[in-house]
């Protein structure tokens, strides 16, 4: 993974030499500039001739000599990007989605003249605070700076650019609160982009056992605890999805445990994310078009241990466990096939009416595992599981279930301050009857009705009154919806989100279910 350089400087703007310098203009209600008064002539003789007026999502970029700044500027190049009426904006959310987006526009543009180091003159807005713009802002130039070229080769006619290796922001004030913001967009960025490069990696470049690796190597640079389940260890706890589920490969599976731990005891939240690192529908295989997407069915998985590379970094107070069921799906010669009756972990019987519906029963025996062998405050899982979910919101939300409503209301906060929306959908009784199996416990499809609905049903069998929400990622872990920070392709939906939601942590208020 490419690590781009991001420091706070104090260095004068005439003193910024890089290949691009950006400032960002404001306007106030009346259409006037709000912002840094050094560059006011150069956007008065802008607006004279009608070429640059600050609006949102309009900018222009300029070439020595600078007009009134001759001389003066030692940039390459100067870059003019309009916010528009900040004052206008009530909503802090809406603020910070307005820098991450002007980031990305600002990475689009470094892309387009091929610039390595950029400077950013940090403004001063009111109502903004410095450590806001400095977070958000950073977060939209490095999500929006993405690319995976790892199986690219360089060919003749191609440039090679490979993106920013260096992002400077120039701040004469309130350079801590700065430096605070910018360490955070850093962290966060940082596991997004772990996460996207695991999506983008090919079946055959990212197995359970690269999960596995991923995992020992984050515990011996960083604070954490890894313990890797080999498929004995499944077989000795009763882990039956899991193992049923790989019946099918020539690929073992690995249960990834990652865990973080701080000082002092306290509550335990656990993570738990779907690593289906290949999903070809086993017996029941899935039609030949769009199967090689497939090789997303990890996104669940690979946020949640992209999360835990940002937990052993910033050591939140609380501790944090993750767990990734890790295997592929294929059609072998022993796999599971429709009509068999599985056991999972905890003794629940499952009747296999669709092979195709497999992360719910990975996902089923980690949560039993992990919820009876750590005894968490609450529990949060991610998975790429329904097609369902697509359906029902497209690609824009993320399908929330919950036993728990405080807990569900924390996450769609969370969501809506990263930008990452979250919609709660229903859970009861009657959809549980759609998954009752005549011959076992339950079966592990409830037909076309309510899919996502059913899938959620599923896996609340095995929390039993842990505080517990999933997120279906399906319609959001890639193709999101289309931002300047957001790539085509895997997105890395759901990271942000987990960190967030623990760096807001303060202590367990969710009621436990009766």
């Amino acid at each position: 993974m490419k690590n781009t350089k991001l420091v706070v400087s104090t260095k004068k703007v005439e003193e910024y030499s890089g290949d691009l310098l950006v400032t960002l203009v404001a306007l106030d209600e009346q259409g006037g500039y709000v912002g840094d008064d050094y560059f006011r002539p150069l956007l008065e003789s802008l607006v004279q001739y009608k070429e640059f007026s600050g609006k949102k999502d309009e900018q222009i970029q300029l070439y020595p000599p600078f007009g009134p700044f001759f001389g003066k500027l030692k940039c390459r190049r100067l870059l003019l990007v309009g916010l528009g009426c900040l004052n206008a904006i009530t909503d802090l959310n809406v603020k910070k989605e307005l820098l991450r987006t002007a980031g990305g526009a600002i990475a689009a543009q470094c892309k387009s003249n091929k610039v390595t180091n950029v400077g950013i003159c940090m403004p001063n807005y009111s109502g903004l605070p410095d450590i806001t713009i400095g977070e958000f802002l950073s977060e939209g130039i490095l999500l929006g700076d993405y690319r995976f070229l790892k199986y690219k080769t360089k060919k003749k006619d191609e440039d090679g650019y490979a993106g920013l290796t260096k992002i400077e922001l120039l701040a004469t004030t309130h350079v801590k609160a700065i430096r605070s913001g910018a360490t955070k967009a850093s962290n966060s960025a940082k596991a997004v982009i772990t996460a996207r490069d695991m999506a983008n990696e090919p079946g055959n470049g990212l197995t359970p056992s690269h999960f596995s690796q991923y995992a020992i190597g984050l515990a011996e640079s960083l604070p954490l605890r890894c313990t890797i389940l080999e498929k004995k260890d499944m077989i000795d706890l009763g882990l039956g999805g899991i193992i049923a589920v790989n019946q099918g490969s020539d690929e073992p599976p690995k249960v990834v445990i990652l865990e973080y731990s701080p000082k002092q005891k306290g509550e335990t939240i656990l993570l738990v994310g779907k690593g289906l690192t290949f999903d070809s529908g086993g017996v029941s295989l899935k039609p030949a078009q769009g199967m090689m997407d497939m090789k997303y069915d990890m996104c669940g998985g690979a946020a949640v241990l992209a999360a835990m590379e940002a937990v052993g970094r910033e050591k939140p107070a609380v501790r944090v466990v993750a767990i990734v069921p890790a295997t592929d799906n294929m059609a072998g010669g022993g796999a599971l096939k429709p009509g068999d009756i599985i056991t999972h972990y905890g003794g629940i019987t499952s009747e296999i009416e669709s092979t195709d519906a497999e992360g719910r029963l990975i996902l089923a025996d980690a949560l039993a595992y992990g919820i009876e062998k750590f005894h968490p405050d609450c529990v949060i899982d991610l998975a790429t599981l329904t097609g369902s979910a697509i359906f029902a919101l497209g690609h824009h939300y993320c399908a929330l279930l919950s036993n728990n409503d405080k807990l569900a209301e924390k996450l769609i906060a969370v969501g809506t301050a990263c930008a990452e929306p979250l919609w709660r959908l229903p859970l009861g009784e009657m959809y549980v009857k759609q998954i009752k199996s005549q011959v076992a416990d339950i079966k592990n499809t409830g037909g076309k009705p309510a899919g996502c609905i059913t899938a959620a049903e599923y896996l609340h069998q095995f929390v039993g009154s842990t505080p517990w929400a999933h997120l279906d990622i399906a319609g959001t872990a890639w193709d999101f919806s289309e931002k300047t920070y957001i790539p085509k392709g895997p997105s890395g939906f759901g990271v942000r989100i987990l960190i967030e939601f623990l760096r807001r942590w303060e202590t367990c208020n969710f009621p436990t279910v009766d």
